[in-house]
């Protein structure tokens, strides 16, 4: 089913982005999964293309269209290069642009939004900790008042960027009440704040993923983005849009790893015919076409939504946890389609089957998804007295 979600100006914008895929991602794609990071130059390099600050104002150096279908286009043709590709840039582009674009002082907009654009500024932003994930109330890094500063102390884990990132936004409880958070921009160097380790994925080895520390961190309030104690509703009005992208970049990873199993199935050959035109492979490979195409269709009608101002953290919730679950569905029958060669880690499909699985716990579990939608539902949580 051809999509009508987008004119023929992001037509031409797509096919930018897969020049810039082609050229300064795809021949270096594999060195960065063994290096377990991706070069600083291809972030310089998307920032002379004008890819990173898309709706940025563009008096500090972004493009200022407010048109999400065009981060819609470079997530999805970053996501069939690679998902890992996608999460960093995602985050940096979808993610923590919306903090830096609309709650940032002016000063601060024109500290950091140009090399933020330039992609000489990378970015990642600081929720989960080791025992807080979905629940953002939870979380218990802490800044306190001294003098007339903040002093920032907790940790945060599984950060994406979080190795190699100059700004950090970072949620930290500043009141007693379970949602009085406020936002802080950590930058690279402050004393105090320090970089565990690396952390060992199962998959998405180029996507930079870190712990971070915070041991009495001193920041004034330059470093304080938006209202003290606003933190807690800066992030629920935000979470729709990231896991928006989580939906749009979930189903293009699919897709893109069901073209390269079509391909396969008529060429690999068994019993004298190819293996596509065996009755169990047609009939599966037209389930996943039929599931992926019907899923595209809702995140469409999301991204339509979200464009109008009208995307409701109840539909992004369902696009999120549903793309989640068809994404992994789709690339685990992908494997099974390739034989043993599905299990080797030079095939695509392999890496890409490793790279899915975490889209059913980041930006939210599925499972707390569901919660979400159920509660939607009018099905509280209503516990015995």
């Amino acid at each position: 089913m051809d999509r009508t979600l987008f004119t023929d100006e992001h037509d031409l914008f797509r096919e930018s982005v897969r020049t810039f895929v082609s050229r300064h991602v795809a021949p270096h794609h594999q060195r960065w999964r063994e290096q377990r990071s991706i070069d600083r130059a291809a972030w310089l390099e998307a920032g002379r293309h004008d890819f990173l600050g898309i709706a940025m104002p563009a008096e500090h150096g972004g493009s200022g269209i407010d048109d999400f279908r065009f981060g819609v286009v470079l997530g999805e043709e970053l996501a069939a290069a690679g998902l890992a590709l996608a999460s960093s840039f995602g985050i940096h582009t979808d993610i923590v642009a919306p903090y830096l674009a609309e709650l940032t002082t002016p000063e601060q907009r024109e500290r950091w939004i140009p090399p933020f654009c330039a992609g000489e500024l990378v970015t990642a932003i600081g929720m989960t900790e080791p025992g807080a994930g979905s629940d953002l109330a939870g979380l218990r890094t802490r800044a306190r008042r001294d003098g007339g500063d903040w002093l920032l102390s907790g940790s945060k884990t599984f950060i994406t960027n979080g190795m190699g990132a100059d700004l950090v936004v970072v949620a930290a409880r500043t009141g007693e009440g379970p949602r009085e958070l406020t936002l802080f921009a950590v930058e690279a160097g402050m004393p105090g704040f320090e970089r565990g380790r690396k952390l060992e994925k199962v998959g998405q080895p180029e996507a930079d993923t870190a712990e971070l520390f915070f041991e009495d961190v001193r920041l004034s309030d330059e470093q304080v983005l938006g209202e003290v104690g606003g933190g807690f509703r800066a992030m629920m009005a935000r979470l729709p849009q990231e896991r928006l992208h989580t939906a749009v970049t979930n189903v293009a990873h699919a897709r893109a790893a069901l073209e390269t199993t079509l391909a396969y199935v008529k060429d690999r050959r068994a019993f004298g015919r190819p293996i596509g035109t065996f009755q169990h492979s047609r009939f599966l490979l037209a389930e996943l076409v039929t599931e992926l195409e019907v899923s595209q269709a809702y995140v469409d009608r999301c991204v339509e939504a979200h464009v109008a101002g009208a995307l409701s953290a109840v539909d992004a919730a369902k696009a999120k946890w549903w793309t989640a679950e068809v994404q992994n569905r789709v690339i685990d029958a992908c494997v099974q389609l390739h034989g043993g060669y599905g299990y080797m880690s030079e095939y695509d499909v392999a890496r890409a089957w490793l790279d899915a699985r975490v889209s059913k716990i980041w930006a939210g579990s599925n499972e707390i998804m569901k919660e979400i939608v159920g509660r939607d539902l009018g099905l509280g949580d209503v516990r015995a007295s």
